[in-house]
């Protein structure tokens, strides 16, 4: 993480109780803490806050990222005087005194072979059955145009593409498919999804919590302006009518209060919140996982 005095004002801001809005609060560490709960994420039409839950539980947080978080003078004071230790500390080798991100990328996934390209060479993407493989130098990760990108929430169903590919090949007519997944929680694979012009399809829960994710994490800043060329497009499965009918209740009780007002520009997706206001329930994108596996 890098410390700066604006940060560090904007941390003692959440800190006093205020909210700050994303764009003004954008770093990687963000995601970790709103998947903690340590952050909350509201919604204000179009914009988006985010506001501690609780103030102790937020600064241990920050400690357990950026060991230099110990120090009380950081949330009480500048940095001026740490700064130079801090890089004197570095100098002498202490890699925990300045924290860096030591795993980016994201993990990809396929049934049959993929010819891509990395740092300029041939990379053929072909995980074996129980294997799925690691991108750390995604910003020279290429992948043919031909190639439908599926973006799995969950690491289950992300683990077991092979128990779900008659879902999946109804979506892209037997094409290739490249799996990709947002864990660890970073920004990599949004970044990496905008600079390509590959046709994306977002898999997660069929809750409104999911739909959330979807809109505000990845389409809003992947989809095209042109309608005619979307490129970014929710799954929903045929069958989603029945499978909610015998969703959870309490999923959609519990996610009212934050996302009463969600809505989407996508016509599809706006269908699927409408169903799950009608139904009142949520359903796990688990559940499309087959016990019986298939070759």
């Amino acid at each position: 993480m890098r410390l700066s005095d604006g940060l560090l004002k904007k941390i003692r801001m959440l800190l006093a109780g205020e909210a700050l809005t994303a764009s003004t609060l954008n770093a990687d560490w963000v995601d970790i803490l709103v998947e903690e709960g340590v952050l909350v994420r509201e919604f204000q039409k179009s914009r988006q806050r985010y506001r501690i839950s609780d103030r102790n539980a937020f600064v241990s947080a920050l400690e357990d990222i950026d060991e230099r978080f110990r120090n009380v003078n950081l949330l009480t004071g500048n940095m001026e005087s740490l700064t130079g230790r801090s890089l004197q500390a570095a100098e002498t080798g202490d890699s925990k005194t300045v924290i860096c991100r030591s795993c980016p990328g994201f993990p990809v996934n396929s049934y049959e072979p993929i010819a891509c390209r990395l740092r300029g060479r041939e990379y053929i993407v072909a995980p074996e059955p129980g294997t799925f493989t690691f991108i750390s130098d995604w910003k020279n990760f290429q992948i043919p145009e031909n190639v439908t990108v599926i973006g799995i929430e969950n690491m289950e169903n992300f683990r077991l593409i092979r128990d779900q590919r008659p879902f999946f090949d109804t979506l892209t007519g037997g094409g290739p498919i490249l799996f990709v997944s947002r864990f660890p929680q970073s920004k990599d694979l949004r970044e990496w999804l905008k600079e390509i012009t590959n046709r994306y399809i977002h898999f997660g829960d069929f809750d409104l919590a999911g739909i959330s994710i979807y809109e505000t994490e990845f389409a809003v800043h992947i989809r095209s302006n042109n309608g005619e060329q979307q490129r970014c497009s929710m799954f929903i499965p045929c069958d989603i009518d029945e499978r909610l009918r015998n969703g959870v209740k309490k999923r959609y009780d519990d996610q009212m209060p934050k996302y009463s007002s969600l809505s989407s520009p996508d016509p599809d997706v706006q269908r699927l919140i409408d169903l799950i206001h009608r139904h009142r329930r949520g359903y796990d994108q688990e559940g499309y996982i087959l016990r019986h596996p298939i070759s």
